[in-house]
């Protein structure tokens, strides 16, 4: 789960050609890399489209990944991830995250960052960045049960600070706070035109980090994927 802060109620939905968002406009390349946010005039108008060659790759991914049950949490807590790192400038990763997804986005001192920021999980605009939290996607106690228990302290802290992969990225709070620790078969997001793109990138981040899934998680995965235009096979 992501950083918790209280998000003021209230966001408003927004039609599709709404902001720049990091998180949602990849290159469609197959290294999963995030792209840098673009300005308002270059968002496609559906903002969660997926590129059809990235729902494959997702499709054939997808079956790569090993299902096996979700092991224990003995020895789990927060601190076993070290999150917002120092990222230089005064900034970490929150802020980072906060950067590249916003819209006209302004940092002042001690890195504190200005903008408007939307909610990809629920359609909402929000215009301060306490009113966000950023989401780990594939959440760290999901990670410790599917293999993240036996790695280094080091690699869980590239984990839970990876600006790369699609892993972080800023919600409503409250969204972010209902999902929980849940995989896909117990959570999805509120905006169903957003299964799509939460399937791809929850896959490519499993994938990359050579996580596990169980079954359930895999029929989830494979049903939100199917919810994508045109053919994933």
């Amino acid at each position: 789960m992501g950083q918790a802060r209280m998000a003021r109620a209230g966001g408003a939905l927004v039609l599709a050609a709404v902001g720049a968002l990091g998180y949602l406009i990849h290159t469609g390349a197959a290294d999963d890399t995030v792209a840098p946010a673009p300005s308002s005039t270059d968002v496609d108008q559906d903002v969660l489209a997926v590129p059809g060659q990235q729902v494959h790759t997702a499709g054939q991914r997808l079956e790569q990944l090993s299902v096996a049950p979700a092991g224990g949490m003995s020895g789990y807590s927060d601190e076993q991830f070290p999150h917002w790192s120092s990222q230089g400038q005064g900034c970490d990763t929150r802020d980072r995250v906060l950067q590249r997804q916003g819209q006209d986005v302004s940092t002042g001192g001690d890195c504190a960052v200005s903008g408007r920021w939307y909610s990809p999980y629920d359609g909402a605009t929000w215009g301060q960045a306490s009113e966000v939290d950023i989401d780990h996607l594939v959440p760290r106690a999901n990670a410790w049960v599917s293999g993240a228990a036996s790695w280094t302290q080091q690699r869980r802290e590239a984990f839970a600070n990876d600006l790369t992969r699609p892993e972080l990225v800023a919600v409503t709070g409250t969204v972010n706070r209902s999902k929980g620790d849940a995989a896909p078969d117990e959570w999805k997001p509120p905006l169903r035109a957003a299964w799509c793109r939460y399937a791809t990138d929850w896959i490519a981040v499993k994938h990359y980090y050579e996580l596990t899934v169980t079954g359930s998680e895999h029929r989830a995965l494979a049903a939100m994927l199917d919810t994508c235009p045109g053919d994933r096979r």
